[in-house]
């Protein structure tokens, strides 16, 4: 497939809003997470869900996520892509090895995102709050050659999401788990969306070491006026759908550490078949 469904998995995953293992930073207080993540594709889910295959396509992403205490119930918190590379490998003969097609890549700031999170109710062991997050179009959503090498999907959105945390034991382990429902509202004739997530995780080796599982849910409403042969020249973004797994294995030296992530789609439709790879350094302002 020529076009590209550039950063589907990126942003449905969580990068847009990285969570960890903890709730609301306090006031002054902070979280600041540099990354990299990684999909290389040879295959995409098409639009009745079924696998086909597509010229491998990759996608490379550098990031920052920030989130800081503003005051006891309120937190910031920023997401910037400030290098994301979309590119194909050149294609070559199986029989005569010659070149069928050059390989192209196209790389920009992507699409930021900003926010505020709101401390709604604390009591115990269990936790409410609210979020607000703004995306803000600063990504390039005609890059390339053909206009499919996307780094962004020239949109503006607003999603509010609603997160429920507590914290239980297993025995003697100490455990928390998370749930969150949202709404994402979209501009530029793409659809609308519903979004859901859950997430467990533990600490260990006296929370130096934390392992978290994740899974996240998107479906479209179908309400735009874009499809997949009008959005922007590719199926880069609307109607995009899916169910994924995946997790992260983190250690904190200090207030520096250090994690790796892992993601997937159990099914899905206008993405690529292909799970992706995250790296990243992380510190914590105390």
């Amino acid at each position: 497939m020529k076009k590209t469904i550039l950063l589907s998995l990126l942003l449905a995953f969580g990068v847009q809003f990285t969570s960890h293992a903890q709730w609301l930073e306090k006031k002054g207080n902070g979280y600041f997470k540099l990354g990299v993540w990684s999909l290389i594709a040879d295959k995409h889910y098409t639009d009745t869900g079924e696998i086909d295959p597509n010229a491998t396509r990759g996608n490379f992403n550098v990031s920052l996520y920030t989130k800081f205490g503003l005051s006891k119930n309120w937190n910031a918190i920023v997401y910037i892509p400030f290098y994301v590379k979309s590119y194909q490998n050149r294609q070559l003969s199986t029989v005569t090895n010659n070149e069928l097609q050059k390989g192209e890549e196209f790389s920009s700031i992507g699409d930021m995102n900003i926010g505020v999170e709101y401390r709604l109710f604390k009591k115990s062991k269990h936790a409410f709050s609210t979020v607000l997050t703004l995306g803000i179009p600063s990504g390039n959503s005609q890059g390339g050659s053909d206009g499919s090498y996307q780094t962004g999907d020239g949109e503006f959105n607003q999603q509010i999401r609603f997160n429920a945390g507590t914290t239980f034991k297993i025995h003697k382990q100490a455990f928390y788990s998370k749930g969150s429902f949202g709404f994402n509202n979209r501009t530029e004739g793409f659809s609308d969306e519903l979004r859901a997530g859950v997430e467990l995780g533990s600490g260990f080796f006296n929370k130096k070491l934390f392992i978290i599982l994740r899974s996240n849910i998107v479906k479209s409403l179908k309400n735009g006026s874009l499809n997949a042969t009008t959005s922007n020249g590719s199926l880069f973004a609307n109607n995009v759908e899916f169910t994924g797994i995946g997790g992260e294995i983190s250690w904190k030296f200090t207030n520096l550490g250090v994690s790796l992530g892992y993601q997937t789609a159990v099914s899905a439709k206008l993405i690529y078949a292909a799970p992706s790879y995250s790296a990243s350094i992380f510190y914590l302002l105390r």
